[in-house]
């Protein structure tokens, strides 16, 4: 088990936040390296220079949980992607559960199987996927600025809308990649999802600098897009990052 966790990409261990697991205080780790280049992703040293991150040690992350049991109520993995190797993320996560400490995974998706796999053994309690675009193609690799498979995101959807654990889908609401009749069109293609989540777009730290001149959506706009995403939804929320 340590030998795997050291070759773990841990680019980053954050020890408390109140805001990416609602209702819960955790910990949150990030993993390096992503399959998609979205211009708008806050994340750029994780995506681009993953190498040029030190590696955090995870007898620290470890140190740091035990420490703090019964005040952490679980953990955050995140990323980057962090299903891109599921055979570490598996020994990440089998780490901190045998902590007793419950695992919410961030995933853009990607990698169904991995989020298949993950499910059937009970691994993670509560699943984030982000959904970029409208859930075809030529929308989806115009938002995430890569080569897709849109059939992957579809079939990521189903496997968490069919899970039967906690979830929720997100959405950055970026401008020139989706607007209000995206966001209506992607809600009608998570209906029946526990929450969807309209997160809002800040030009900081972007992976493409371009992406630093847009002005995000007014707050009167995101109010619109819950109220259509609400049609279909029972629970919408907004986020501001």
């Amino acid at each position: 088990m340590k030998k795997c966790l050291r070759r773990f990409s841990i680019k980053g261990f954050q020890e408390v936040t109140l805001i990416d697991w609602d209702g819960k205080i955790a910990s949150i780790i990030f993993c390096g390296g992503c399959n998609f280049r979205c211009g708008f992703c806050h994340a750029r040293g994780l995506v681009l220079d993953e190498e040029g991150i030190e590696a955090v040690p995870f007898d620290s992350v470890e140190s740091f949980l035990k420490e703090k049991k019964g005040w952490i109520d679980g953990v955050v993995i995140t990323g980057g992607e962090p299903t891109l190797d599921e055979k570490e993320l598996i020994g990440l996560i089998e780490a901190i559960r045998g902590l007793s400490l419950p695992v919410k995974l961030d995933t853009n998706g990607s990698r169904p199987n991995v989020l298949k796999d993950l499910i059937a053994s009970n691994s993670v309690d509560f699943i984030a996927m982000d959904v970029k675009a409208p859930f075809n193609a030529q929308a989806y690799s115009m938002a995430v600025n890569a080569p897709v498979e849109i059939k992957d995101i579809i079939e990521s959807r189903d496997i968490v809308l069919d899970s039967g654990i906690e979830h929720e889908f997100r959405t950055t609401v970026v401008p020139g990649i989706v607007d209000i009749s995206a966001i209506a069109e992607i809600a009608r293609s998570i209906a029946g999802a526990r929450r969807y989540c309209l997160q809002q777009f800040v030009p900081r730290d972007t992976i493409n600098p371009s992406f630093l001149d847009i002005t995000p959506y007014p707050a009167e706009e995101l109010n619109r897009m819950a109220t259509v995403a609400s049609e279909h939804l029972n629970d919408v929320v907004i986020r501001n990052n």
